[in-house]
């Protein structure tokens, strides 16, 4: 079963959540809502502003964990590699 590495973002530059799935769309969903109480919850944090695919969850956990140790200016030029402008991907991956 494969899954999702995800980073949410309350505005451009601003906060940032990372998160591993194997639903991008319910669990970006629950984020959206504020279905699970914790940080993304307390601070707002919905957009979608990155996400990328493996095929084993495994190796999206491993990467998960990587991408948590970087340092913040790090996170930010590998969003804005795929999302210059830090649009919210949402309806992307509903479509």
């Amino acid at each position: 079963m494969g899954g999702y590495v995800y980073i949410l973002a309350d505005f451009q530059r601003g906060r940032t959540y990372i998160g591993v799935t194997n639903n991008l769309v319910r669990r970006v969903y629950e984020h959206r809502e504020g279905a699970v109480a914790g940080y993304t919850k307390r601070n707002k944090i919905k957009r979608l502003v990155y996400f990328e695919e493996h095929a084993e969850i495994e190796v999206a956990i491993q990467r998960e964990t990587s991408l948590k140790r970087w340092y913040r200016q790090w996170k930010q030029a590998l969003i804005e590699e795929e999302n210059p402008d830090w649009r919210d991907l949402w309806d992307e991956i509903v479509k």
